[in-house]
């Protein structure tokens, strides 16, 4: 059996709980628009986790609504539906047969609160533990690196390690020794390319080389008066720009599905969240486009 899941900690918890109850041989990180898009090679033996649906998996797990996860199907096998993780949900679908699973309480419940944002200012200007642990895994935190053998690494760590102990290992400490080093640049670097206009505060790192790495959160602590973050940012393919939209989580008064918004441009996500891709040439038309939406929620 294979796991395809999306490589943050939602998807290190619930593949530690499904590795420790299902013979697993495989796994496989995807971005959620290649599943979404059809681009993924899904066979029964799979199960899905934290990811849009495929019919021909074995099973399927996801707690996104919208764009994303898309309505429910009517005969699968596994567990959809509102919950803060994906983890929660397969907790919840195996605890009863496995009750040894309870030793992963915590990292269940962190990983509730860290997928579905409920962090403090603390957890944003302070982070620890599993919130510390949670940014390693964020891609939008921009550390880069061989991220697949640190994932599979994390996983076997984080199944028999105290999180005290998973942070202290060598490839870990690297990680969130770069995120707390560079706190002041990358404050700095979102100060000094941040506007705000109304409602929406505004990012553009496009003239720089590479993003500079620090934690997404951070914005919305320096802008509290925003309640989304629009992101604009280098592409791999020199001809894209990224637009990343987000909710904030200290101001959650925005009313925008994001991931709707951004279906309309080719990218998708969830109500909070959402990315896409756009040409050079049409990204200030995009831009202008989708900050209008925006003020108006």
């Amino acid at each position: 059996m294979r796991i395809i899941t999306r490589g943050d900690l939602d998807g290190l918890t619930s593949s530690a709980l499904i590795t420790s109850v299902e013979q697993i041989d495989a796994m496989e990180l995807v971005h959620p628009k290649d599943m979404q898009d059809g681009r993924v090679n899904v066979t029964g033996s799979d199960i899905i986790v934290n990811l849009p649906y495929h019919p021909a998996c074995g099973m399927w797990f996801d707690h996104h609504q919208g764009i994303e996860g898309g309505p429910a199907p009517t005969n699968y096998k596994g567990r959809y539906g509102v919950a803060p993780s994906a983890s929660r949900l397969v907790f919840e679908h195996y605890s009863e047969r496995f009750p040894a699973l309870e030793k992963f309480g915590e990292l269940v419940s962190e990983t509730d609160r860290i997928d579905s944002a409920q962090l403090t200012l603390e957890d944003i200007l302070r982070p620890k533990r599993y919130v510390l642990l949670s940014y390693t895994l964020d891609p939008r935190t921009g550390l880069g690196g061989p991220f697949r053998s640190y994932f599979a690494h994390l996983l076997n760590w984080i199944k028999v390690q105290p999180i005290n102990e998973v942070l202290r290992m060598p490839e870990v400490k690297e990680r969130t020794d770069s995120i707390l080093a560079n706190e002041k640049k990358f404050e700095r670097e979102l100060k000094r390319h941040s506007k705000l206009d109304g409602n929406v505060v505004i990012t553009d790192f496009r003239r720089l080389a590479e993003r500079p790495v620090g934690n997404r959160f951070l914005v919305y602590a320096l802008y509290p008066e925003a309640n989304v973050w629009a992101n604009v940012f280098r592409a791999h393919d020199p001809n894209l720009v990224v637009i990343s939209l987000g909710h904030s989580i200290l101001n959650r008064t925005c009313t925008v599905d994001v991931g709707q918004l951004l279906a309309g441009y080719g990218g998708g996500g969830h109500r909070g969240a959402g990315t896409c891709q756009v040409a050079k040439t049409k990204a200030a038309r995009v831009m202008k486009e989708i900050i209008e939406v925006l003020k108006e929620g």
